[in-house]
């Protein structure tokens, strides 16, 4: 496979389907940033942690894949054959997001990212998927984007906090709550 068509040569590239748009446009932002979400998960993964958390990102992983190539497709394209996202998708997030939960104590502050460095990253990457999230909503409201990603990604944010939680407590780190200042 060669890499490199010098088809983007002049500020441009091809959606799934064959459309050209600027390489600036907000569906190329929305599956970059969704890139830039998974790789920022395989770093996280990249720690030391339990194998089941390990297996769960990767999962992650795939169904970020699957993400970007929804919003890499040319909208109304029905030709392309894609992989989607579903609903069981977010519940198998919410499912595991319990799960955690169940382990953690109950939360009574905001707390402050970091503790070690899995931990620091994995606050990394949610505020990598709330940014994605934004430039979906916004992509929503030109062009519509499927409910189901959308849901995803403020699901998956959720999951990236309470995995940063467990990490702190998984690897014996400091959870410092956030105690506002009096003016």
């Amino acid at each position: 496979m060669k890499i490199y068509t010098k088809g983007g040569d002049k500020g441009t590239t091809s959606l799934l389907g064959g459309a050209r748009v600027p390489k600036h446009h907000l569906r190329i932002e929305a599956y970059g940033t969704i890139d830039e979400l998974n790789s920022s998960i395989g770093l996280v993964r990249s720690y030391d942690m339990k194998e089941r958390d390990r297996e769960f990102l990767i999962k992650i992983q795939d169904e970020l894949f699957t993400m970007g190539s929804q919003l890499a497709t040319e909208p109304g394209n029905d030709k392309v054959k894609i992989p989607k996202l579903t609903s069981e998708n977010t519940t198998d997030l919410e499912n595991r997001i319990d799960e955690m939960n169940e382990e953690l104590p109950p939360m009574c502050n905001f707390v402050l990212p970091g503790g070690d460095l899995a931990v620091a990253q994995t606050h990394v990457a949610r505020c990598v998927c709330r940014r994605a999230e934004r430039i979906v909503l916004e992509l929503n409201d030109l062009e519509g984007v499927e409910e189901d990603i959308r849901i995803y990604l403020n699901r998956l944010s959720d999951f990236l906090f309470v995995l940063s939680r467990k990490l702190t407590q998984d690897n014996g780190a400091e959870e410092i709550p956030w105690t506002p200042r009096n003016k």
